[in-house]
Order: structure tokens, then C-alpha cells, then sequence
């Protein structure tokens, strides 16, 4: 299959060849590696090697007190599902709806992190991974995989785990930067194609109401923002609205945690130039793409793209070095003092913490910049506020009331 194509190249002969061939194994053969009581990485996101995964969960009642660790996957949990109990046991950086359940339920755990402090956890030894399961791209001439579109979450953790199962899929963009791992760094190889997850940009049951409202608030920050600013945003409709009231801005910069679809078409036009950045100028820098395959054949070896692992991404003194940095964070609910919760509802958890206090932060401390907190000011169709006078008992504040600068609604 991928070591087909090799034969034309000229590396054919090279000695990570026959590395890559000799670790060639199928994904059940490949699992057998993980024991009970191992803690697992997850390559997390749009990028979680599924038919690893897959064949992980089959082997259920040989494995007992798994600990596996992530933030939120885009696809299937089988892992969290009732029965799993006893045999995996999720810690989730970041809850994914999928995993949203089983958390608030006690059978899976909710570790409350800064984005930025979870690879450090690994590159520090504070955790230890045993195993990290990834999904890459078929190696270059020279031997080296993409972690393609989960850079950022993976990287780091993966060189710091005692085995590598990669799953080599052909459909993983080759995304730039400090983004790949090579042949001789993995332990076992499963080649398996298939379509990558993909999580679209706006809620297509969103109301008229709701997307008058995202569209206003959208219109808002657009004017908060400055020629030669450098942006970070995540997905969704607010960030989405956001983009449509750009066109007329110029040399616009990224540095951000996440990449999705909204930006291609400000990078097309000639918005996003990165020209002004005061660091890393004229290049998109990220750590990994949330969006659907126009994304994610955009990012396929385009030289304006710079991945990088997280704990340099989200460093709120990394962030601070660029210029204008423009942050714009949701959340759930915000108070008159301007403590904002983002992460739970009262005492249900939703999310986590993610990366807003570290571009809050970064922005906050920019030459220009303006750290963002973009919500609703209600709930459409119900009678409940997300400005209150105080938060729900049991809400977690996230961002705290000295941090906020701009809290902008409808």
C-alpha cells in the first residue's frame, strides 16, 4: 500500500525502508503490546487513530485499570461506553461531548488543565505514558511521518512514551513545522485508509435567532480589531461570524491554538498575510485543524503553515511576543464582576478550561492586544441570562474577573 509508492522514489533503497517494513503489523497485533494498568496518549481530536482504538476495546476482558488520556476525540468513544468499567478508565484534559456522560457519571475522570500545561505534563515526567497511539502521514524520502492535523497535542507526549503504535494513513495531510516523527521512532506500524473525522464549522440546527445574534456579535469584535492584528479563534459560529467582517482588514496574522475552515478563505484573499506578525512573520502558526477535508488539504504541505506543540503554542509569553494579539474566547456564562465560567454548568461538566486563560492571557499582555470574551447575552427560545449576578452554585470560574478586558455580546 503506502510502501508501493516508495519504490518509485529514490529513497527507495534507503535503510528506514526496510525499518518501516519489518514494524508492519496489523492493528490487532500491534495492541498486544498494551498491559493492564498501562496509561495510553491518544492522538486527540480529528486526528485519533480509530482502528487502533478499535482493536484496543476488543481486547476488553484481557485488560484491567487502563488509564487513558486525552482531550476531546471527534468520532466514537467505545472506551467510555457502561461495561467499560473496570477495564478503561478515561482522564479527559478536555470533555468531549462523547465523553460528557460517562464524566458526570463517574465512569471516566475530568482533569482540570490549562491547554497549555497538558503536554507539559508528559515533556516534565509528571505523567508517564506507556503507550501513545497516533495517526500519521506515510513517510517522506526521508523517512519522516506527519502527525498531519494534531500536532500539538501529540508531539511531545508521543517522544516521551515508552511505545509508538502509529496508524499510517494516506488520506493525513503532511502539515509543516515541528510536526513530524520518523520511522525509526516508532515501534509499530498499521497501515489503514480511511476518511478522516471531520467537525463542521456552524451548528446546521442553529436558529435564525441564534445566528442574528452570532452574526451581531461577530460584527461587534470585527471592529475591535485592527489592521495588522494577530488573531487567535477557535470553531463556531461566533468565530465564524467574526471572519465575515474581516475582508476589509489587511496583513492580518494567526497564531492559535486551532485552525479550521473559516480562515482559508481570508488567507485566499490576501486578509491573513502575516506580514505584521513580530513573531513568526508570514506564517500561520497552530498546534491542530478542527474542520473538514478543505482544511485539511489546504494545510497539505503549504508552506504558510507552522505546527507546533502546545506547551509553545498556548505559552501565554510566547503568545505576548506577537503584536496586536487579538484572543476571542465563548463561554457559558459570565458574572457582573466579570468572572467567567466556561467549562461547567453549575455542577455538571461541560468542556474545560482549554486554551482561553493562555490567549486571555498572552493577549493581555501584547503590545495592543485585547483579550475577548464574545457571548450571547441569552439564551434563545428560553428565559435564562448568561449575564447573572452571580454564577450558578458549583460553576467553575475559568477566566478569572482580573483577567477580563472585553466581554462582548449582541
Amino acid at each position: 500500500m503506502m510502501m508501493e509508492e516508495v519504490k518509485d522514489k529514490k529513497s527507495a533503497s534507503a535503510p528506514w525502508v526496510k525499518t518501516y517494513r519489518s514494524k508492519l503489523v496489523t492493528a490487532e497485533e500491534a495492541v498486544k503490546v498494551i498491559k493492564s494498568n498501562d496509561k495510553i496518549i491518544v492522538q486527540p481530536g480529528c486526528a485519533c487513530p480509530h482502528e487502533v482504538i478499535r482493536a484496543m476495546v476488543e481486547r476488553k476482558e484481557e485488560l484491567h485499570d487502563v488509564e487513558i488520556y486525552h482531550i476531546l476525540i471527534v468520532g466514537d468513544l467505545p472506551y467510555v461506553q457502561p461495561g467499560m468499567e473496570g477495564h478503561f478508565k478515561h482522564k479527559a484534559f478536555f470533555i468531549g461531548g462523547n465523553a460528557r456522560g460517562a464524566i458526570n457519571e463517574g465512569r471516566a475522570e475530568f482533569i482540570p488543565i490549562f491547554l497549555s500545561e497538558v503536554t507539559m505534563l508528559f515533556k516534565r515526567g509528571v505523567l508517564q505514558a506507556d503507550v501513545a497511539l497516533v495517526q500519521v502521514s506515510p513517510p517522506d524520502e526521508h523517512g519522516f511521518c506527519s502527525y498531519g492535523i494534531d500536532v500539538g497535542n501529540i508531539k511531545t507526549p508521543a517522544e516521551k512514551a515508552k511505545v509508538v503504535i502509529a496508524q499510517v494513513n494516506k488520506n493525513m495531510p503532511r502539515g509543516l513545522g515541528n510536526s513530524f516523527i520518523h520511522v525509526n521512532k516508532i515501534n509499530y506500524i498499521v497501515e489503514h485508509d480511511a476518511p478522516l473525522a471531520e467537525l463542521p464549522q456552524v451548528d446546521p440546527n442553529a436558529t435564525a435567532e441564534e445566528l442574528r445574534i452570532f452574526d451581531m456579535i461577530g460584527k461587534h469584535v470585527a471592529s475591535l480589531i485592527e489592521d495588522g492584528s494577530t488573531l487567535q479563534m477557535g470553531i463556531g459560529a461566533i468565530p465564524d461570524s467574526v471572519l465575515r467582517y474581516l475582508h476589509d482588514k489587511k496583513d492580518l496574522g494567526i497564531h492559535t491554538e486551532m485552525f479550521s475552515d473559516g480562515l482559508i478563505e481570508l488567507i485566499e484573499e490576501g486578509v491573513i498575510t502575516g506580514e505584521k506578525k513580530t513573531l513568526h512573520p508570514g506564517k500561520i502558526v497552530a498546534g491542530f485543524v478542527l474542520g473538514t477535508n478543505r482544511a485539511y488539504k489546504f494545510i497539505d504541505n503549504n508552506p504558510i503553515f507552522e505546527f507546533h506543540p502546545q506547551e509553545y503554542i498556548n505559552d501565554p509569553f510566547i503568545v505576548a511576543q506577537n503584536n496586536k494579539m487579538i484572543a476571542i474566547n465563548s463561554c457559558i456564562e459570565v458574572d457582573l464582576t466579570g468572572q467567567v465560567c466556561s467549562d461547567s454548568i453549575g455542577t455538571k461538566f461541560f468542556s474545560g478550561i482549554g486554551g482561553q486563560v493562555d490567549f486571555i492571557r498572552g493577549a493581555a499582555r501584547s503590545e495592543g492586544g485585547k483579550p475577548i470574551i464574545a457571548v450571547p447575552s441569552y439564551v434563545p427560545g428560553k428565559n435564562i441570562s448568561r449575564i447573572v449576578p452571580q454564577l450558578k452554585p458549583g460553576a467553575g470560574v475559568v477566566t478569572s474577573r482580573g483577567d477580563v478586558h472585553y466581554v462582548v455580546t449582541e
